[in-house]
């Protein structure tokens, strides 16, 4: 499978923000959101070829290299993209980081199912904010408008391990009817499921989103979400 990078930081986002966790980003993506603040995972993939082994080697070699007061205190591995669950060894990779006795959070858009091995699924459902009508005269946005909801699959996902969440990147207030009817859709989830996450890769935008977002938590019951990696480094690659 292709790899973007493969790093080890801290959770910013959802139920374990401030995880210390290694992250396996692959390259390649089915969707083209006009905010992703991973280019080099989907508009222009880069990366190399991994194997399974080289990959879970590899973040083994990271705990014992950078967890220098207790590696085993380290055992959360993210698998993220892109789109990981296009990658064609994402199952066997799945299951080597179980079989090692790794926490496995899964980051997907909630577009394509596949069964595997996994402890949290984090389902990041792409809003019409993220269609990219006037990015590159809009050669991407049909194809991204008809393909990013997929309900059947996001329930689906949500059914396959016993904790998940529904991640929405908002922007808008206006965003929040949208996500109203897609939980009308679904089933089994409860408030404290759902995260409402500011859109944005600097801290200036994120922090005047911040406050209506939070008061919307407060009254519908749903996370707030912050991008504490933002917070803390910055927009940039490794983080």
């Amino acid at each position: 499978m292709r790899i973007a990078e493969l790093f080890y930081s801290i959770q910013g986002e959802g139920k374990l923000i401030g995880v210390p966790s290694v992250f396996v980003r692959s390259s390649g993506c089915n969707l083209r959101c006009v905010w992703c603040d991973t280019p080099y995972a989907s508009w222009e993939p880069q990366g190399d070829d991994w194997s399974v082994d080289r990959i879970v080697d590899a973040a083994e070699t990271l705990v014992r290299t950078q967890l220098t007061a207790n590696p085993a205190f380290c055992r959360y591995v993210v698998l993220t993209g892109g789109e990981p669950m296009m990658m064609p060894d994402i199952v066997d990779l799945a299951r080597e980081f179980h079989q090692a006795n790794w926490h496995i959070t899964i980051e997907t858009a909630g577009t394509i199912y596949k069964d595997l091995p996994v402890d949290l699924v984090s389902i990041s459902p792409k809003l019409s904010n993220s269609t990219p009508w006037q990015k590159d005269e809009g050669r991407f946005a049909a194809v991204h408008e008809r393909n990013r909801i997929k309900t059947s699959v996001i329930q689906d996902l949500m059914d396959l391990a016993k904790d998940f969440q529904l991640k929405f990147v908002v922007s808008d207030p206006k965003d929040l009817s949208e996500i109203d009817s897609l939980l009308k859709q679904l089933q089994g989830w409860n408030p404290s499921d759902v995260l409402l996450m500011p859109e944005g890769t600097d801290v200036e935008t994120l922090r005047s989103r911040q406050g209506w977002i939070g008061e919307v938590c407060k009254q519908t019951g749903f996370r707030y979400s912050p991008r504490l990696h933002v917070e803390l480094y910055g927009n940039q690659r490794g983080t």
